[in-house]
């Protein structure tokens, strides 16, 4: 995948915080879509943006 597919997958998980069960969902999506090095990208923008989000933590799971 192009590079703009982790840009847009960030702005959509942003777009979705407000509800972990909509979040979690679009995670699951992006984790079979982006490219292995993505997801270690994804990951460690999901632990910067979960800090001041707890609520989402449990949605870690999925790229873990």
């Amino acid at each position: 995948m192009p590079r703009p597919m982790f840009s847009y997958t960030k702005s959509i998980l942003e777009r979705v915080s407000f509800d972990s069960k909509l979040f979690c969902k679009e995670l699951e999506k992006a984790v079979r879509i982006l490219l292995p090095y993505e997801i270690d990208q994804l990951r460690d923008w999901l632990l910067q943006f979960t800090k001041e989000k707890p609520e989402l933590r449990q949605c870690l799971i999925y790229i873990k």
